[in-house]
């Protein structure tokens, strides 16, 4: 009795007035986390929803592109699928890696509440973009004499220079796609993007279908939609930010975004190579079993075992958005502790997601071939790399989210070094000794790669768990103040408004 009498006692609190009060602080506490729980939940998918379905979409353009060239003849299918595996998305890989120093940036500044400096930011990231584009188009010009030196068919090399030339819109059209999302995911504006994309899907199927099949325009009006369906999210995300939709961080155009380009570049290059050392991982593996013993079955089975994780990736490219806009915000404001729940709380949402999708594909393995092939072998073969594919989705639930909380830090040159050991020291060499010296050929292969990504993501956990969170607050403060410039508006009184 006494225990219980002291308990109450103790749980008394006396307001201002003189007023006595118990308060149960367990439930409080419980009440609290849940709040905080449920709080966090929803600025992660504030965030990751529109990500998620506008890379869906993204895909989808793809997919679509291929599916009406498919029908126009082989050589076009087997040209448009060599220029966008290769080309398209080498260049993808660099604008999407260098447009994620922006991610950086405009989180931290966001968090910090200097949001004009937004604004100079995504200005500086299309020059810096534009000109690395200037650098890549040679590739799509010279197409078709490349592909021949490399020993490419000279009638698919001739069909896909000349599809890559049509395809340098698009490449242009990554430069404003990258740093608007990024831009607006910053500040949680990102539902935008996400109508956009749904719009421009069903756009390109109509004009798809208009242009190449009811007008009889064939390869070229499949492609001219194709760089419409990327143009049109462009533009109506540029007349968000420039007419009214982000009224505290586009303050026009600048002068003061050609200040200061070094910091940006410095960190738009370890971007750059951060994102593609992990793009082209998988590129690698395609080449890599293209060499062995009936290589067209296993280029089958992979390729469409690689299919349904690409669209797996976007559900974690994703979250990878979310970790980075969650982690920066919360840097730039000056709160580790929220950092710090961020980040657990992406871990274990993502983690949920790609476990109920490893359950799901190690039960069904190879039947799901059937929705892309009627051949048995590869349906076989298939089923054979299920395993693979359903352990590789696992781990993608992790590994995304981890890079989205390094380039949320602003450690991109970190994870590059962590890139390069486990990746290309590590993984790749073993599954090349899996592959051919102990004959297990593309599993060994892909096994092999698939140590390399959980070595990566091993390190990143340990990583993320040491970090001194108390100082990565310091750091982002010290860079967004080193960035700081004066609001537009009082430093540069002649700046034109859009």
């Amino acid at each position: 009795m006494d225990g219980e009498m002291k308990k109450k006692l103790l749980n008394k609190v006396e307001k201002p007035g003189g007023e006595i009060e118990v308060d149960d602080e367990g439930e409080e506490g419980h009440e609290q986390l849940k709040d905080k729980l449920w709080s966090e939940t929803k600025k992660l998918w504030v965030v990751a929803g529109p990500a998620i379905f506008a890379r869906f979409s993204t895909f989808g353009v793809n997919i679509i592109s291929q599916a009406f060239i498919g029908h126009i003849g082989s050589t076009e299918l087997a040209a448009y699928a060599l220029v966008a595996t290769v080309l398209l998305r080498f260049a993808n890989g660099i604008l999407l890696g260098m447009s994620n120093s922006l991610q950086t940036l405009c989180g931290q500044s966001f968090g910090a509440k200097q949001y004009h400096m937004l604004g100079i930011y995504l200005q500086r990231s299309w020059l810096v973009l534009t000109i690395t584009s200037l650098f890549l188009l040679p590739l799509f010009i010279f197409t078709a004499p490349i592909l021949k030196a490399l020993g490419q068919e000279e009638e698919i090399a001739q069909v896909a220079g000349y599809i890559s030339r049509w395809l340098i819109p698009v490449m242009f059209a990554f430069n404003v796609s990258f740093t608007c999302q990024m831009y607006l995911q910053a500040q949680s504006k990102n539902m935008a993007i996400a109508y956009l994309a749904a719009f421009s899907l069903v756009v390109h199927v109509f004009l798809s279908w208009l242009l190449a099949v009811k007008l009889k325009f064939g390869l070229e009006g499949a492609l001219a939609s194709t760089a419409l369906a990327y143009w049109i999210p462009n533009i109506g995300q540029l007349m968000f930010i420039f007419y009214g939709g982000c009224p505290e961080t586009w303050n026009g155009f600048s002068s003061l975004a050609f200040k200061d380009l070094w910091p940006v570049i410095k960190l738009s290059l370890s971007s750059g190579v951060m994102v593609c050392l992990e793009l082209w991982y998988n590129t690698i593996l395609v080449l890599l079993t293209g060499n062995m013993k009936n290589a067209q079955v296993a280029i089958d089975a992979l390729s469409i075992c690689l299919n349904i994780n690409g669209w797996e990736m976007m559900i974690s490219f994703g979250f990878l958005a979310a970790a980075s806009v969650r982690v920066s915000n919360e840097l730039g404001r000056g709160s580790s502790q929220a950092a710090k729940f961020s980040i657990g709380m992406t871990v274990i949402t993502s983690f949920a997601i790609g476990f109920v999708l490893f359950i799901f594909f190690l039960f069904f393995r190879g039947r799901l071939a059937y929705i892309f092939t009627d051949s048995h072998d590869v349906a076989r073969a298939v089923a054979d790399l299920s395993p693979l594919l359903a352990c590789s989705m696992l781990l993608n639930s992790v590994q995304p989210v981890l890079s989205g909380v390094a380039v949320g830090a602003g450690w991109q040159s970190i994870v590059a070094c962590v890139n390069i050991a486990s990746y290309y020291l590590i993984g790749i060499p073993i599954g090349v000794v899996l592959g051919y010296t102990i004959n297990l050929q593309v599993k060994g292969v892909w096994m092999g790669m698939l140590i390399g990504t959980f070595l990566q993501t091993v390190v990143l956990i340990i990583i993320t768990y040491r970090t001194d969170w108390e100082k990565q607050v310091s750091l982002a403060r010290a860079r967004v103040n080193q960035l700081y410039l004066t609001e537009p508006k009082e430093a540069d009184p002649n700046m034109q408004e859009v």
